[in-house]
């Protein structure tokens, strides 16, 4: 019971972070029907981010008086998400809007989505070198020991980020003017103009808040495994895509919960089979759920108008 526990937590942790990439995916896709392969890469790019922030604010490259460390995991959250946003707008603006704009086929987007991708991690390549890059320590590792069941701070840091981002994002998307603005594109963006709403100021702020929340995950991705290198997001954002997927794309609540159903499935799968075979039996179960359920967990067929 107890090592069952153990692999929970460690389910929860790991989910924590395909839910916050997948909920980027969902935001994207849910706003412009867009599959944004990039994102993946833009959680590296935050990673990166976070890496150089914590640095400069801990005084190593001789920019501010050294800080201690909780302060500067305090400031280097909001100046993280904020720059990894101004990544993730950039590209809407540069790659995605001039297409959109000329209405091409949805594919060419997705292809230029690819591109982007493979744009960002060879630009990292060439700007930083193929060595991989230690992540500071922000605060120390402190192990809590509950009826047997290990967890450290750290890991209640990131599932209790995760939560909390879900909870925030829902109630932007539910409960605010721009969410309703948010929701009313991805039911017809064409009629969205036509009642006074900027359908561009919209989409970016749907960047902004996927690729923040992306940045989000790159910074405690690398606080937990302090180790960084230009491909670590290509793997893990075709994991939370696909979690996405499962959950539902498109739904807020489904690409929560598909990061956390490949998490638990991953562990699982992990700690009762040889650990070649994680990615074969969870993609095998994944793909067993899609079957049955094509639109994911939470998903709704769309109809369309003809």
């Amino acid at each position: 019971m107890q090592s069952f526990l153990q692999n929970i937590l460690n389910a929860l942790q790991w989910g924590s972070f395909y839910s916050l990439i997948a909920l980027g995916y969902c935001l994207v896709y849910g706003v412009l029907l867009l599959i944004n392969f990039a994102h993946g890469d833009i959680f590296m790019v935050g990673a990166y981010i976070a890496f150089f922030v914590s640095m400069v604010l801990l005084g190593k490259y001789g920019a501010m008086a050294g800080l201690p460390g909780w302060l500067v995991l305090t400031l280097a959250v909001p100046l993280t998400m904020i720059l990894t946003a101004v990544v993730g707008v950039t590209l809407e603006r540069i790659a995605y809007r001039p297409l959109r704009r000329k209405g091409v086929n949805r594919l060419y987007v997705v292809i230029t989505a690819l591109m982007c991708g493979l744009i960002l991690e060879n630009g990292n390549l060439a700007l930083l070198g193929a060595s991989r890059k230690s992540f500071p320590t922000l605060i120390p590792v402190q192990v809590y020991t509950f009826f047997g069941i290990t967890v450290t701070n750290i890991k209640l840091m990131v599932i209790g980020v995760a939560f909390l981002s879900f909870l925030l994002l829902h109630f932007i998307v539910t409960r605010t003017k721009i969410g309703m603005a948010m929701r009313a594109i991805s039911y017809d963006r064409f009629a969205v103009p036509l009642m006074g709403i900027p359908a561009d100021t919209i989409i970016v702020f749907t960047f902004v808040l996927g690729s923040g929340f992306a940045g989000l995950a790159g910074l405690f991705f690398a606080m937990t495994y302090p180790v960084i290198d230009p491909y670590m997001g290509a793997l893990i954002g075709w994991k939370a895509f696909i979690a996405a997927v499962v959950g539902g794309i498109g739904s807020i609540p489904g690409a929560f919960a598909g990061g956390f159903l490949l998490g638990f499935v991953e562990i699982m799968v992990v700690a009762f089979f040889p650990s070649t075979f994680r990615d074969l039996i969870a993609f095998s179960i994944l793909l067993l759920i899609l079957s049955i359920r094509p639109t994911g967990l939470f998903g709704v067929a769309r109809r369309t108008k003809i």
